[in-house]
């Protein structure tokens, strides 16, 4: 089934009342909360040898990077991170020293959002496990979902793609205030944040949205650090965000907004109705059929 399809799997077996506005299927889900805001809630879960491999990463950019995934989820939905509850299974043996690495890189970047943590629990594991959950808030009008975006909307990417194998992934920043920037001054049609690939998670925009695009690869702002083109759009854990603008508002951004950001923001492509599919123009001119490549888990 794969893990697509488990979570679709579930998420059809799923039943929700009146008070959730979206639930399974988006970067974080949506409560209903006060008159003008709604409330966000993620998890994500950071897994020695999956996420990180302690060879490689210290204890102070584990814990950087298990907080700053789920901030970047809280991003992706226009929204503001408020409070997180984090859950670690560590070995017995885990030395004194090398937790408080990891509270550090945790509270270090949760000063930095204004982020309280208040609680989560300890257990014993073979190997490290971090568990975040986080609770944010919206506003209704600010409010960014991957399920909106429409034909002729214009596709959009911060910074740059690739680079994960060089450890860009360990030290990230999380893009909340450009996305807030956006939010608070622009119609954004959809967003996304890439964590599993480029073309995978602007395949989920698509998919939800139940529309084409089209990416030209020579517009695609690659890393530094970045392999091949087609490693680099797949490899995944970017934490960039991917987002779609109508037409009109896209140019009164490239015009207005672009200046005013010091994240660089690239137009990559654009939306095209379903039957148009998902391809890739490459730099020879000729289209591709692009298939949802990037990371999954099974």
């Amino acid at each position: 089934m794969g893990e697509i399809g488990l979570i679709k799997h579930l998420a059809g077996r799923t039943r929700l009342d009146k008070s959730v506005v979206r639930g399974i299927g988006d970067d974080a889900a949506v409560v209903r909360w006060t008159k003008d805001r709604y409330l966000l809630l993620t998890c994500d879960m950071l897994v020695e040898d999956v996420h990180f491999r302690p060879s490689t990463a210290s204890p102070y950019q584990i814990g950087w990077k298990a907080l700053a995934r789920n901030v970047s989820d809280i991003a992706a939905m226009g929204g503001v991170p408020k409070y997180a509850l984090v859950s670690v299974g560590i070995r017995p043996e885990t030395t004194l020293r090398f937790a408080d690495g990891l509270y550090r890189g945790m509270t270090d970047l949760a000063r930095k959002f204004r982020i309280n943590i208040v609680g989560g629990d300890t257990t014993r594991s073979r190997k490290l496990v971090i568990d975040i959950s986080l609770i944010g808030e919206v506003e209704k009008n600010s409010l960014a979902l991957r399920s909106t975006a429409r034909p002729q909307d214009m596709i959009f990417v911060t910074g740059a793609i690739g680079g994960t194998a060089k450890g860009r992934h360990l030290d990230f920043m999380p893009r909340l205030v450009e996305a807030r920037q956006l939010v608070k001054n622009f119609k954004i049609s959809s967003m996304i944040d890439i964590s599993d690939g480029l073309l995978l998670d602007l395949w989920r925009i698509l998919d939800a949205s139940k529309v084409g695009g089209r990416i030209y690869e020579k517009l695609v702002p690659l890393s530094k650090e970045a392999g091949s083109f087609k490693r680099a759009v797949s490899e995944g854990e970017d934490f960039e965000l991917l987002f779609t603008m109508g037409r009109r508002e896209a140019g009164r951004f490239l015009k207005t907004g672009l200046k005013k950001t010091k994240t660089p923001v690239t137009l990559i492509g654009h939306v095209t109705d379903r039957s148009g599919g998902y391809k890739l123009i490459r730099k020879d001119g000729k289209t591709e059929t692009i298939k949802p490549e990037g990371y999954l888990h099974f």
